[in-house]
């Protein structure tokens, strides 16, 4: 999943092998080949890795990460001690939509 060959796509679930971060790719670019990393290490498709129940403050379950272009979603579903990144870059939780004023 995370080698320059291949391209996440949405509906793709990758795990850490640094911590027990697992998430789902909710949104990727289709002609892009993002490096995606927890921990400092690779992510891997999480059918390979074993849960590891780890409660970390790295990353938190429930919460939407995008890369610096915004291009790049992920739904973390177990938390970790991990920081994700995207091609290097720290990813950052999604902030919601403000909502339009009503006068």
């Amino acid at each position: 999943m995370t080698t320059s060959a291949t391209t996440p796509r949405p509906g793709d679930q990758l795990a850490s092998t640094a911590c027990g971060t697992r998430v789902v790719v909710i949104r990727a670019p289709a002609d892009a080949h993002p490096q995606l990393a927890c921990g400092g290490e690779p992510m891997v498709p999480a059918a390979s890795v074993p849960v590891v129940k780890d409660p970390g403050s790295g990353t938190t379950i429930g919460k939407r990460y995008v890369d610096a272009t915004g291009t790049l979603e992920l739904l973390c579903t177990a938390s970790g001690a991990g920081e994700l990144t995207c091609d290097g870059a720290p990813m950052t939780i999604k902030t919601a939509k403000p909502l339009p004023a009503s006068d």
